[in-house]
């Protein structure tokens, strides 16, 4: 008997999960827009019972998303920071948990408003595995929690040497990889025992659904998740999850295309006279770009730069841009510009964003598949007008 071949991510993000419907034959599976199910007998279904715990629509998705990451389990809830919150539950009271210094400022709230209360969060830098070493020997962490790259700095970790140093202690690793996606990097293969994103960004990748997800091989871990969102209720609707399998048909082709143009504008912006200086991680300059070679296919369409000058400088130049929308989120195929300190990362207290390096002058891009010529185009009037 023949081996079946293993098949390849842009086959696995239109094929799995997404097979023709046995009962019509439909291409397209028809979406389970459906609260309850018929039981033939109390306690005897078809395997659902209620679309809080399970619909078929959200089990297509979980199925084509473990096989992204390379895992055996994957849990949908109805925002990134929805996972988040089933994820910081399922580990006991009172636990440690280590976080990269450097996270999107919705994480930040979470860890500081909501699971302070029930965990001790320390913030440490992520990319130094001496300091990792070090806070794992002093505080004996139950988890570390990795965002690699960071929002908004774009910083680096080391996934397979940290993850390596988290097995050691026996501490549970988190990484997410909503910047990368599953196209560009796969942390469950460097070690990690968890990957979540926020299905928000790339993975939808069209700006038209909030959505979470956590993908893992370990299946207490899961079983758990699943008990605390069946519990808890952050499922996402049937709708929802359909517009992610479609929109995941087309994540191989949109993060070339994002890569492409982000390596250009990157570029461009690096030469730039009123830029001060560029972080991605796909330029040399990054001080992290040997690892980020290393552990990633790509490098994805986030850019972060510092403009020469100081708030009012950036605010004019942030008004001035045109196809670049003035949003947050990122990760659609639209072109979104932002400013972190007064709006995606505003609630992490100012001393804090100054000490780790987000500034009046930091700009972040979400650079989308437009023409690359005309985004640069938009950034330089913009430029010019400050």
């Amino acid at each position: 008997m023949k081996k079946k071949r293993e098949i390849q991510f842009a086959t696995k993000v239109i094929h799995v999960g997404g097979h023709p419907d046995k009962e019509t034959g439909a291409i397209m599976p028809p979406i389970y827009q459906t609260s309850t199910y018929v039981q033939s007998s109390p306690g005897k279904h078809k395997g659902y019972e209620y679309t809080r715990s399970h619909n078929p629509t959200r089990s297509r998705l979980e199925e084509c998303l473990a096989s992204l990451e390379e895992a055996k389990y994957a849990l949908v809830a109805s925002s990134g920071l929805g996972i988040a919150t089933l994820i910081l539950h399922a580990i006991p009271p009172a636990s440690t948990i280590l976080c990269s210094d450097d996270v999107y400022g919705g994480t930040y709230r979470i860890l500081t408003t909501v699971f302070n209360k029930i965990h001790n969060i320390i913030f440490i830098d992520t990319t130094n595995a001496k300091t990792v070493d070090k806070a794992m020997k002093e505080h004996n962490p139950y988890m570390i929690w990795i965002e690699s790259p960071t929002n908004p700095l774009l910083k680096i970790t080391d996934i397979k040497k940290i993850t390596s140093l988290a097995q050691k202690y026996n501490t549970l690793s988190v990484v997410d990889n909503t910047f990368m996606s599953s196209y560009f990097q796969k942390p469950l293969t460097l070690g990690a025992d968890i990957v979540m994103h926020s299905l928000t960004k790339y993975m939808n990748g069209h700006s038209d659904v909030v959505g979470g997800c956590m993908m893992t091989s370990n299946k207490s871990f899961y079983d758990k998740a699943w008990m605390l969102q069946n519990s808890l209720g952050p499922s996402q609707s049937p709708f929802d999850s359909w517009l992610v399998l479609r929109g995941l048909k087309t994540l191989a082709i949109r993060m070339e295309a994002h890569q492409k143009n982000a390596i250009k504008i990157a570029k461009y912006l690096e030469k730039h006279l009123k830029v001060d200086h560029v972080i991605y991680p796909g330029l040399k300059s990054h001080p992290q770009y040997a690892i980020a070679k290393r552990q990633m296919t790509g490098f994805g369409g986030m850019i972060t730069f510092f403009i020469k000058g100081d708030l009012k400088k950036s605010k004019k130049f942030l008004e001035s841009v045109q196809l670049f929308a003035l949003a947050e989120s990122l990760g659609g195929v639209e072109s979104l510009i932002e400013h972190p300190a007064i709006m995606t990362h505003a609630s992490i207290p100012k001393k804090v964003r100054q000490s780790i390096g987000i500034s009046d002058n930091l700009i972040r891009l979400s650079v989308g598949i437009e023409d690359c010529d005309d985004l640069i185009q938009d950034l330089e009037i913009a430029l010019k007008s400050v």
